[in-house]
């Protein structure tokens, strides 16, 4: 069902995930409109990775409603939803690479399996899209276990941008990966963004945020408590983020620490 009065790319309204007793969203709204980089930051097991999940299917939200391009996609299924997913590209945390196929073909997995993309042209435009994230055609030969976790990251980057998607999530992008890789990334988010896709992040890494978003939301508790531009994050008004934003372990956010 289409809902003209929204512009949003991608709209969660009052969504809500529980795993049996433990509320993860609660009731979560949140807007991406088109072209913009929106990041989500907050603690880990906060519902970040659960949000996303929700927004691709993967999970079953029990209440709320999700759309894309104003239309609801909470439980739609089959070819709907594959049609849907087009959209999409992802980057896993983990980079999430298949050991068992080249570097090349791991890059052009969705447009052969998903898409019936022929194998030489699926191949063409991976050896492309690695090029752009730096990485030279020899890459493409190898196994991702001869690559470092900064060249794994940038292939599955290649991969999140093969099929040219609307839409990019990026899931932790720099964990794990030192400063300078880590800020590689970040430039190769920015350039994304630059061609006019509308990304969500994910992310705990407050450097990463600051460069790659124009508007950051915290996530605690299963809701929006704060939202805004970028340049407003150090004035936020509200202690939570102030709080993670600066690292300090008192504050309304208490952590568990088991002796």
């Amino acid at each position: 069902m289409a809902r003209a009065a929204s512009t949003a790319k991608v709209e969660l309204k009052g969504v809500k995930k529980r795993f049996g007793p433990k509320i993860v969203l609660d009731g979560l709204d949140l807007a991406i409109p088109p072209g913009q980089s929106l990041v989500v930051i907050g603690g880990s097991g906060t519902g970040k990775s659960v949000m996303i999940k929700c927004v691709l299917g993967i999970l079953r939200p029990e209440g709320g409603e999700i759309y894309v391009d104003g239309k609801d996609v909470t439980r739609v299924r089959g070819r709907a939803r594959d049609a849907m997913l087009r959209k999409f590209g992802m980057l896993f945390q983990g980079a999430a690479l298949f050991d068992s196929l080249p570097v090349w073909e791991n890059v052009a997995f969705g447009l052969i399996q998903g898409r019936g993309v022929a194998r030489r042209r699926a191949r063409d435009i991976a050896m492309e899209k690695l090029a752009k994230v730096g990485l030279g055609p020899e890459v493409g030969l190898l196994s991702p276990s001869e690559l470092s976790g900064g060249m794994q990251k940038r292939v599955g980057l290649a991969r999140a941008i093969a099929a040219d998607p609307e839409i990019i999530f990026f899931d932790e992008p720099t964990t794990g990966l030192d400063p300078i890789m880590a800020d590689v990334i970040n430039d190769l988010i920015v350039k994304t963004k630059a061609v006019g896709t509308t990304t969500l992040s994910i992310t705990h890494d407050l450097v990463s945020a600051r460069k790659i978003a124009d508007r950051i939301a915290m996530l605690y508790k299963g809701r929006i408590i704060w939202q805004g531009p970028t340049s407003e994050i150090d004035n936020s008004g509200n202690p939570y983020v102030d709080q993670f934003i600066n690292g300090r372990a008192e504050g309304p956010i208490q952590m568990e620490v088991r002796g």
